[in-house]
């Protein structure tokens, strides 16, 4: 049996012994086929038992074995969830950034090709997930995830960030349509995009996106570096699925706590 492997970032490990954190992949979980096999995503196709278990074995490798994991139920929002308790599956609330200075809880986010942020503030003991994929940086939930740090007493400056595994410039092309708005709310948006081997698709940097989202937010970050759609064997990824012509795809988790 293989155990969860998953991605630290240095600076965020460097905050250890009070914050641990996981940019988990698709290894060492129960799932089969095209689910295999560490699928956190309730909302798949996936065997529920095996989703219960994978997740158990995230919150075991976090050191927290037997409790949820504070996911939400996401919807490409700016919405952002404090939490005070964890809830479980069925409870959970719409949100794309998950917040909390409790100790022992554990937040995260699902992702396969959108960007997973995990936020630490260690001197308030304030963390954060959030999810962001385009739509969501570009109407900017990481700025909300930030605001709602700060209302726990959280200083922006004082926050680490990093982006993990996501959909690499190299493989998110993107329409005209999508060129023209993001360049339509910023024209310095145009450095995200190069010039695609299709006429009139462009690629988009992602990371680069999200993360210069972060900076103009007062708060510095970092990128994992990984591409989801790159690597199979240690991702799932969305768009790598729908080309594919796969019926279904799998979600990794990225999660954040404050030790008790």
């Amino acid at each position: 049996m293989t155990n969860p492997a998953p991605i630290l970032c240095e600076r965020l490990d460097a905050l250890s012994p009070g914050v641990v954190h996981g940019f988990f992949t698709r290894q060492g979980g129960v799932s089969k086929g095209i689910f295999s096999s560490l699928n956190a995503g309730f909302g798949s196709q996936d065997s529920h038992d095996d989703v219960k278990e994978n997740r158990n074995r995230i919150a075991a490798h976090l050191g927290a074995p037997g409790r949820p994991l504070a996911t939400p139920h996401q919807t490409h929002s700016t919405d952002v969830a404090f939490v005070t308790e964890a809830w479980d599956y069925e409870h959970r609330p719409k949100a794309d950034a998950v917040v909390t200075d409790r100790p022992g809880i554990i937040v995260g986010v699902l992702t396969a090709d959108c960007g997973p942020v995990l936020m630490a503030e260690p001197q308030t003991g304030v963390v954060a997930a959030v999810h962001s994929g385009w739509r969501g940086a570009l109407n900017g939930v990481l700025e909300s995830a930030v605001e709602a740090m700060e209302r726990l007493g959280a200083k922006r400056e004082r926050i680490t960030a990093t982006l993990g595994p996501t959909i690499g410039p190299e493989n998110y092309e993107v329409g005209p349509e999508f060129a023209e708005r993001l360049v339509a709310s910023d024209p310095a948006n145009s450095r995200f995009l190069r010039e695609s081997s299709n006429e009139g698709h462009s690629l988009f940097d992602l990371p680069a996106y999200i993360l210069s989202r972060l900076e103009a937010a007062g708060v510095g970050g970092s990128w994992t570096g990984h591409c989801t759609y790159g690597e199979e064997s240690r991702f799932f990824s969305y768009r790598r699925k729908t080309h594919n012509g796969e019926p279904d795809y799998g979600r990794q988790v990225s999660a954040i706590m404050i030790r008790k």
